[in-house]
């Protein structure tokens, strides 16, 4: 049995309303019950019943100790995945003439469900994709959040049903925005339950049928955000859960010809092909979002601090395993040195270990490839013509580091040109230069082909309203020590591409993201 959860306790990225004491010991509970159900075997959902593949299952194993096996999942051939879309299609139709209050109410309590057991969804993340307690508990929040605040777009547009103006007595003209039909559901491993249920959800409301595949590394969590759905009452086959690997399972998802959209999170390369491969005869919506190389700028009127703390806290916050990490740094010259001094102490100070443990603030990578990433770019950052590793460079070695994919956060001093400030490497590692002023800061930040998010630290006015007029990211932050770029929340900050980093101009989190699933409808009836 799931234990509930207190009410009062919330967290989320940047604040937190808890009583700490109690906070571990209900996580520590948590932990021992889903480490209790290791190693099981789990099945595909489709059209509400378990269904097993002929293929190799993905055995999945924890970053924090890879002797350690989650469990087994069943990996979707394309078979299977055809026979999920079907499924999908044929149970969207009466989902969609379902009342639209009627899906609203379902998808609240499947938003109450996630707060009855963010405990275990946070554990099963801790252990799953190496969040810390406090990380892993705002992911679960948040879920919940996305869920009410999507609901609440359609509450308020009334299901997305106006009355329009008469151009006769005689004509009573009606706008509707109506659902698609099936969207593929691709989610990343780095939010496995927030970007997964954000996604999910707002098709669903909107009256649109999913198929959704998580990442092959979190595989384990998207099976539980299938429970959920299944326990608040959706209909059978409206939500089909198909895990497996992305070229296999997800690649026959997107191409499919019975899926009529795609939301997909990850990676650019992935992201662009199923843009440009998704239509064929005529455009599906395409929602992308698809990483970011995010920049913090720090001015000589910046409060060196906040400024220091801010980086930190998004640079190695998950491992900087996350789309809008701070991954670069233009500080100027007049206070590189201090910046950089307490930069280096900050990082130093974070508690690196495993991440299910209490006060642990810095985890593993996800996986081997990615020990590999970060030590391509540790190589790299050497050779380079002024280059200086300032803090960490090495993965960690002895007891608990031989276990699992740990490197150290590493802070790099770097001439400007260094592909290191372009390249998007999901790795803790932070390359830093120094600029004469802000127009070099936005001029270097700019040039980046991903705009995801960005932020400043400055006292003046002035240089505020130029970095907002001026810089090519959709999520801008200033003077954010908690979080230098990172931190967004539903309802107060539109997670937002430009560029390189996503497909339509608006974002999850924010006020136009449902209507991206439903297409227009005018209706017009002349009375007798």
């Amino acid at each position: 049995m799931t234990a509930l959860a207190p009410a009062q306790s919330k967290i989320t990225y940047t604040s937190a309303n808890v009583d700490w004491e109690l906070f571990h010991r209900q996580f520590d509970d948590a932990l021992a019950r889903v480490r209790g159900q290791l190693g099981r075997e789990y099945p595909l959902a489709i059209a509400g019943e378990a269904v097993a593949s002929p293929a190799p299952p993905i055995v999945a194993r924890s970053p924090i100790d890879t002797a350690v096996v989650l469990g087994r999942f069943a990996a979707a051939t394309a078979p299977l995945v055809d026979r999920a879309v079907r499924a999908a299609r044929a149970a969207q139709s009466e989902w969609a003439h379902r009342a639209w209050r009627e899906r609203v109410a379902l998808l609240r309590r499947a938003a109450g469900l996630i707060r009855e057991r963010k405990f275990e969804l946070a554990a099963v993340m801790s252990l799953e994709v190496g969040k810390s307690r406090v990380e892993a508990m705002g992911d679960a929040e948040e879920s919940a959040d996305l869920i009410d605040y999507y609901c609440q777009q359609i509450e308020d547009a009334n299901g997305f049903v106006r009355q329009m103006a008469r151009v006769t007595p005689a004509e009573r003209n009606v706008d509707v925005l109506r659902p698609y039909g099936v969207f593929g559901c691709i989610a990343p491993f780095n939010f496995p339950l927030a970007l997964s249920t954000g996604m999910s959800c707002a098709a669903l409301v909107a009256g649109n049928a999913v198929v959704y595949k998580p990442a092959e590394d979190a595989s384990w969590t998207g099976v539980h955000l299938y429970e959920i759905y299944r326990d608040a009452g959706l209909p059978a086959g409206v939500f089909n859960c198909v895990t497996g690997y992305g070229p296999e399972a997800g690649e026959a998802l997107w191409r499919h010809p019975g899926v009529d959209g795609v939301v997909f999170t990850g990676s650019k390369t992935v992201g662009l092909q199923i843009y440009r491969g998704l239509a064929q005869g005529w455009i599906k919506p395409c929602l992308l979002e698809m990483g970011g190389k995010n920049a913090a700028i720090v001015m000589d009127s910046a409060d060196l601090d906040a400024a220091a703390e801010g980086v930190v806290r998004s640079a190695f916050g998950l491992q900087n395993q996350k789309c809008s990490a701070t991954s670069r740094v233009y500080v100027h010259e007049e206070v590189a040195r201090p910046f950089l001094e307490k930069l280096v102490d900050k990082t130093r100070a974070l508690k690196i270990g495993d991440p299910t443990e209490r006060d642990v603030t810095f985890g593993p990578v996800i996986t081997a490839a990615a020990v590999a990433t970060f030590e391509r770019a540790v190589a790299q950052a050497r050779r380079e013509p002024g280059g200086a590793i300032l803090l960490g460079g090495e993965r960690l070695r002895g007891g608990l580091f031989e276990r699992g994919h740990f490197v150290a956060p590493t802070i790099a001093r770097l001439p400007l040109s260094s592909s290191l400030f372009s390249e998007e490497l999901f790795v803790p590692f932070l390359a830093v230069a120094e600029v004469t002023g802000l127009d070099a800061a936005i001029a270097e930040t700019n040039k980046a082909e991903y705009g995801l998010t960005a932020g400043i630290f400055s006292r003046r006015a002035e240089e505020i309203e130029r970095f907002f007029d001026e810089i090519e990211a959709g999520v801008c932050y200033v003077n954010k020590r908690t979080g230098a770029t990172t931190g967004a929340w539903p309802g107060a900050q539109s997670f937002t591409g430009w560029k390189g980093s996503g497909s339509t101009g608006k974002g999850g989190c924010g006020p136009y993201y449902v209507a991206q699933f439903l297409r227009e409808q005018s209706r017009t009836v002349i009375e007798a």
